[in-house]
């Protein structure tokens, strides 16, 4: 039987090529973003190609209202949520000076990108639980997509690097408290991936690749976060709950 999988940001960026990913292998998906429907309908109608169940959860993962609202759809239109997977995340506006980092701007990221997310998985931790006991064999698991920000400071995406770190720690708790359940929780953390957050500093990005920023010659690419992610969703590393998984070529490697 096809499982059902919640990406949050999933209509572009990393999340769409998760999206894509698991479309292909038969998982039925919820994709939230913030747009409008028929701002994305073009996106949607390209993963329905695959032959999957496609429903789109417009919301903002901030909001609590919004939080329910997502998931109550989930529940009407595709049943019982297996898969969850944590991805939607945003970069300050303006790239500022910790010394000038302004409160909203601090409240904007780390709301969407740790207190959504953390309240998110909360709410569908407790439903996960609640199905394992009325569904023999039910199976489940949790995805935080992060980002090697998570332990590189960055003083002009401060904010950024808080929220990223902080997301780290709400992996290891939520997989600490759920393991015995037997729901594994894992982090990926992609390294610098063209998308469209990266696509007003690409050319710095790709001048620091060709001094040797990454190990391997070129930037990531969605896809390379989607096989990871693909395969924590497909149990095949079952035995490493609470684990990161680094997609950044290297970079994160301290090298003479």
């Amino acid at each position: 039987m096809s499982r059902n999988v919640l990406i949050t940001g999933g209509s572009r960026g990393i999340g769409l090529g998760i999206a894509k990913e698991l479309a292909k292998n038969g998982y039925h998906l919820a994709i939230n973003g913030v747009r409008e429907e028929h701002s994305v309908i073009e996106v949607l109608e390209d993963l329905r190609q695959f032959g999957s169940k496609i429903i789109y959860c417009q919301g903002d993962i901030s909001s609590n209202e919004d939080r329910i609202k997502i998931l109550q759809q989930i529940k009407k239109d595709l049943g019982v949520l297996h898969v969850l997977i944590n991805n939607a995340g945003v970069a300050p506006r303006e790239r500022k000076d910790i010394l000038e980092m302004s409160v909203d701007s601090y409240d904007r990221v780390m709301d969407i990108n740790l207190k959504g997310p953390f309240f998110l998985t909360q709410e569908v931790a407790n439903q996960m639980l609640q199905s394992k006991k009325e569904r023999s064999g039910f199976k489940s698991c949790i995805v935080n997509v992060s980002s090697v920000s998570a332990h590189t400071a960055s003083i002009f995406r401060g904010e950024y690097c808080m929220s990223k770190a902080g997301m780290s720690m709400m992996t290891k708790l939520f997989a600490v408290r759920l393991g015995r359940e037997g729901i594994p929780v894992y982090e990926v953390q992609p390294g610098v991936i063209e998308t469209d957050m990266t696509a007003a500093v690409l050319e710095k990005y790709q001048r620091m690749v060709q001094e040797g920023f990454t190990l391997i010659p070129r930037l990531g690419r969605p896809e390379d976060v989607a096989i990871a992610v693909k395969a924590l969703v497909e149990g095949t590393i079952p035995y490493a709950t609470g684990e990161t998984i680094k997609i950044d070529g290297g970079m994160s490697i301290r090298t003479l």
